[in-house]
C-alpha cells in the first residue's frame, strides 16, 4: 500500500509541475499574428491535446493495474494460470497506435499544404516578393520590384501576402519568424519559398534555428509590419537617400561576421543570384575561428568566388574574426 501511494504521489507531482511550468507562457508560437502562424498553432494545440489524452489514459491504466493487482494478505500464495494470449486484446493494442498515427498525420498533412500557398482569403492579392539570402552570420533582404536591399531587418506591409524566396550564400540556415510562420531552410544554389501575412502593424523577431557555427546565436533580424502608407513612404525614402551597395562591399559582407542594420538603394542581385545552380561558391572556411588554432581551409575548388579575378576579388583576411557592428543604413533609416 505504501509503495502504491508513493507511485501515485510521484505521478501527481510530475503532472503538477508540468501544469505549473505551462502557466507562464512566453512562447511566441502560441501568440500567432497571422493566418500561417495560426494554422501552425492550431496543429500544435491539437497535437498537445491528443498526446495529453494518450498520456492520461496510460497513467490511469497504470494506476488501476498497480492498485488492482497489488500484493495483499489474501493473495500471497496466488499463482496465475498459464495464459496463451488474447487475440482481441492484442488486436486492440496494435490498432490503437495506428489510430493515433492517423489522427496526427491527417491534420499535419492538411496544415503543410495550407502553409505552402498564399493564405486563404488573400489569393486575389499580388504578393510582395522578397529575396532572402543568409550568410555567416547575417540576413540579407532584397526587394527586386522596389530595387532596395536591407541587412538584418525587413519591413513588410500589413494584410498583404509576402512571398519570401530563400537561398544561402554558403552554409545552410533555417529562416524562422515564430509569430508569423514556420521555419524554412535556406540553401546555396537552391531556392525555397515561404508565404506569410501579418495581421497588424508590429515588430516581430526572426532568427536562424539551424546551428551553423559560433555566430549562430546572434543571427537574428527584425520584421517590422507597417501600414501600406508607411511602407510606401519608407520605400520611397530608401530609394532617394540610401547609399548604393558595391560589389566589393557585398563580398565583404559574406565573410563570417556580425553586422548592424544596413539599407541600400540597390540589390546584390545585379551581380549574383545565390539560388542559381551555376553560381559560384561563396564560402570563407579559412576565416572561421574555432578557438583551437586550426582554421578551416579553402578546398581546391575552382568554383569558389575567390578564384575568379584573383587580386581584385581576393580580400584581406581579418585578424579579428569576432563580432563587429556597422551602421550604414542611409540617413535616418534606423530599420523602419
Amino acid at each position: 500500500m505504501r509503495k502504491v501511494k508513493g507511485v501515485i504521489a510521484f505521478l501527481l507531482s510530475v503532472f503538477t509541475i508540468s501544469i505549473l511550468a505551462g502557466c507562464e507562457n512566453n512562447m511566441v508560437v502560441f501568440n500567432p499574428q497571422g493566418p500561417v502562424a495560426r494554422e501552425i498553432t492550431g496543429l500544435i494545440n491539437y497535437s498537445i491535446v491528443l498526446m495529453l489524452l494518450v498520456v492520461g489514459v496510460v497513467f490511469a491504466l497504470f494506476i488501476y493495474i498497480v492498485w488492482k493487482y497489488r500484493e495483499r494478505k489474501d493473495n500471497m500464495d496466488y499463482e496465475p494460470p498459464e495464459e496463451h494470449g488474447s487475440v482481441v486484446l492484442e488486436t486492440i493494442w496494435t490498432a490503437i497506435p495506428i489510430i493515433i498515427i492517423i489522427a496526427l498525420t491527417i491534420p499535419t498533412i492538411k496544415t503543410i499544404y495550407a502553409t505552402e500557398k498564399i493564405p486563404k482569403g488573400y489569393e486575389n492579392q499580388e504578393p510582395l516578393v522578397i529575396k532572402v539570402t543568409s550568410a555567416d552570420w547575417k540576413w540579407i533582404f532584397s526587394y527586386p520590384e522596389q530595387g532596395i536591399e536591407t541587412v538584418n531587418y525587413v519591413n513588410i506591409p500589413e494584410d498583404r501576402p509576402i512571398d519570401f524566396k530563400l537561398t544561402s550564400a554558403g552554409t545552410m540556415n533555417s529562416f524562422w519568424i515564430p509569430a508569423l510562420a514556420g521555419q524554412k531552410y535556406s540553401m546555396a544554389k537552391a531556392e525555397t519559398q515561404l508565404y506569410l501575412v501579418a495581421d497588424n502593424p508590429g515588430s516581430y523577431v526572426g532568427k536562424n534555428s539551424n546551428f551553423n557555427g559560433r555566430g549562430f546565436a546572434e543571427q537574428q533580424f527584425e520584421v517590422q509590419a507597417m501600414t501600406h502608407e508607411d511602407f510606401d513612404k519608407w520605400v520611397k525614402e530608401v530609394q532617394e537617400t540610401a547609399p548604393k551597395l558595391t560589389k566589393e562591399e557585398y563580398l565583404k559582407k559574406l565573410e563570417p561576421s556580425h553586422l548592424g542594420r544596413e539599407t541600400y538603394s540597390n540589390t546584390h542581385l545585379e551581380w549574383v543570384d545565390h539560388s542559381d545552380s551555376n553560381s559560384k561558391n561563396y564560402l570563407n572556411p579559412e576565416m572561421y575561428d574555432r578557438g583551437h588554432g586550426w582554421p578551416g581551409k579553402i578546398f581546391e575548388d575552382e568554383n569558389n568566388y575567390k578564384n575568379k579575378d584573383a587580386g581584385t576579388v581576393e580580400s584581406e583576411h581579418h585578424q579579428d574574426h569576432g563580432s563587429h557592428s556597422k551602421e550604414s543604413d542611409g540617413g535616418e533609416h534606423s530599420g523602419h
